[in-house]
């Protein structure tokens, strides 16, 4: 044997005796048979918005560490609600900027119905009804510390900040949200808004 011709495990087949069942490199040649074959396949209903607010009327901030992104005033919110409908995008997410002055250790903002998350969702809501809102009812965006958890001693509290995440996933179904989808990692909170929502006439939010 050459001693640059790899061995051969037993029963293995060399390339000289593939079978043609097993030539299936013959459906991705041409491009009408890759595009039958294809597994996935990425459409306008694949696609979810992302819209950031922050408090104001008029503004569009850029966001300097995503070129061509930028943070709205509800009002402005509203316009790219209008123009995702239009392109047929099912779906927006929403992400609040909130004021340094509304954080506090315990993101407390977060529970304000009147908060700019929420109303911001009730008026695409009332502009745009058909389309999808989805929110984050995770605390960092609420908190001085940037967390997504109450801190005590420099630990985040679990059991403590699933209380107050749910209860901020009310308070957004309230406003609108049809799917809350929160970003924070805290043990239960799945679970517990699930429960949340359900006990508050929201089974149908997501």
């Amino acid at each position: 044997m050459n001693k640059f011709t790899p061995a051969k495990p037993a029963g293995a087949r060399g390339v000289d005796e593939i079978t043609g069942s097993r030539r299936l490199r013959r459906m991705r040649k041409a491009d009408w048979s890759r595009r039958l074959v294809q597994e996935n396949r990425l459409t306008v209903d694949d696609l979810i918005w992302p819209i950031f607010v922050v408090e104001g009327k008029g503004v569009c901030e850029p966001i300097a560490a995503m070129p061509g992104v930028f943070r709205l005033s509800i009002d402005l919110a509203v316009k790219e609600a209008e123009r995702a409908a239009k392109l047929g995008i099912p779906a927006l997410a929403t992400f609040p900027n909130v004021d340094i002055s509304l954080r506090d250790q315990t993101g407390s903002h977060i529970l304000d119905p009147d908060n700019v998350i929420n109303r911001a969702t009730r008026a695409i809501k009332d502009a745009v009804p058909q389309i999808g809102i989805i929110t984050d009812a995770a605390l960092d965006p609420f908190t001085s510390h940037g967390h997504d958890g109450i801190l005590r001693d420099g630990i985040i509290v679990n059991d403590e900040t699933v209380e107050q995440v749910t209860a901020a996933a009310v308070i957004q179904a309230a406003a609108g949200a049809d799917i809350i989808a929160p970003s924070d990692m805290m043990d239960g909170r799945i679970g517990a808004i699930r429960d949340a929502l359900d006990a508050n006439g929201f089974q149908d939010v997501a």
